[in-house]
């Protein structure tokens, strides 16, 4: 027998908001629910169950007195001049997700006597862009046209990827809460975001990005680190908030990607944006960004190649398929933070069911994958 149990219907409303629906449209969606949210009776346990699933919270917050709190614990930057410390729910448990493997990370590392990471925080009193791109390329080992050594986009990415793990910073790209595919990160809200921690910085890029656009976001991502600043950006038009830090960071990717003499160089050569983007292995509006930062074009001109990146983007979205699931896995955990899991549980540091929850791998999945990797 299902005996009806009483929660918080306060915290029911606010958690139906929370995961984007208001009330009418979810009993809509959802008639099982609509005899309890209209207090008509209680609902059973089982159906409690369920409700949290479908709005992605946890059981037990249904009878608390107050909804939570729920705060970013760093600014997140949208491009003009608006910061929030609050973004939806898909991209905040993501936030979540990464700072629980950080968490342990750190813990794994210190326990292990790991040394920290040098270059974090370095520049933090620093503001001059050429400084800090100098340090990047010396501690990452790239020459300033370093991209264009590589034939395509996914090279060059697949490349700064491997440089940024060996310095020791880990990376995730992923468009979806964990691996569920029903839950996506629009680009246009998040095109990534930084954790900065002197053991272990975590760099979140959104995979459903192009490819040039993820290393943009990369380059971005790097220049917090050497801030020592942890933050989000949505970079809107690839153009950055009206904030001191984001303007700095900004200036200091696009050095990093399209450097400014090599790009005046290139431009007198060709005057051609496509080719230009094919050279330096960037995206069109990257190199339309430079060109209306050096004055080559006028911002008209930058705003029809946006539209045009845009346009391209989607077809792009449309022609990809789901892909291999394990190939997926490399990119959404990162090798170096799976290693690391893999050594632990090895160690006999970290059960597997704790794996499990990290990974969100679960399993003959799990050792599939552990196997094949390391």
């Amino acid at each position: 027998m299902n005996i009806g149990i009483t929660p918080n219907l306060k915290i029911v409303d606010w958690a139906i908001g929370r995961a984007g629906y208001n009330t009418d449209e979810f009993m809509l969606k959802f008639p099982v629910f609509a005899g309890w949210l209209q207090g008509d009776k209680l609902p059973t346990q089982k159906q409690l169950e369920d409700f949290s699933q479908k709005v992605h919270l946890p059981f037990g917050y249904l009878f608390l007195e107050q909804p939570p709190q729920e705060k970013l614990a760093f600014p997140f930057f949208r491009t003009g001049n608006t910061t929030t410390f609050q973004v939806s729910l898909n991209l905040y448990d993501t936030i979540l997700l990464m700072q629980k493997r950080q968490d342990w990370l750190v813990e794994y590392l210190k326990e292990n006597n790991a040394p920290q990471v040098p270059f974090v925080g370095k520049f933090a009193q620093i503001n001059d862009p050429e400084i800090i791109v100098a340090d990047i390329r010396k501690t990452l080992g790239l020459e300033p046209e370093w991209a264009s050594l590589h034939k395509k986009n996914e090279e060059a990415l697949d490349h700064l990827s491997s440089r940024v793990e060996e310095a020791g910073i880990f990376l995730s790209f992923n468009s979806v809460v964990e691996n569920s595919n029903k839950r996506g990160i629009a680009v246009e809200e998040c095109r990534g975001f930084v954790l900065v921690n002197t053991y272990a910085p975590f760099l979140f890029v959104n995979a459903a990005d192009s490819k040039a656009a993820q290393i943009f976001t990369i380059m971005h991502e790097l220049a917090h680190i050497w801030l020592g600043k942890s933050a989000g950006f949505d970079m809107q038009q690839l153009l950055p908030a009206d904030d001191p830090i984001e303007q700095l960071c900004d200036q200091v990717a696009a050095e990093l990607l399209v450097p400014g003499v090599s790009f005046s160089r290139k431009w007198e050569e060709l005057k051609d944006i496509p080719k230009l983007a094919a050279y330096f292995k960037v995206s069109r509006i990257v190199i339309a960004r430079r060109a209306l930062d050096h004055q080559k074009i006028t911002k008209k001109e930058f705003f029809g190649w946006y539209n045009h990146y845009k346009v391209k983007l989607q077809e792009q979205k449309e022609k990809a398929s789901g892909g291999d699931f394990y190939l997926t896995q490399k990119k959404r955990l990162g090798l170096r933070f799976a290693g690391l899991v893999n050594q632990a549980v090895k160690e006999t540091q970290l059960l597997y069911r704790d794996a499990y929850k990290l990974t969100g791998l679960k399993g003959d999945t799990y050792q599939h994958f552990m196997n094949n990797n390391f």
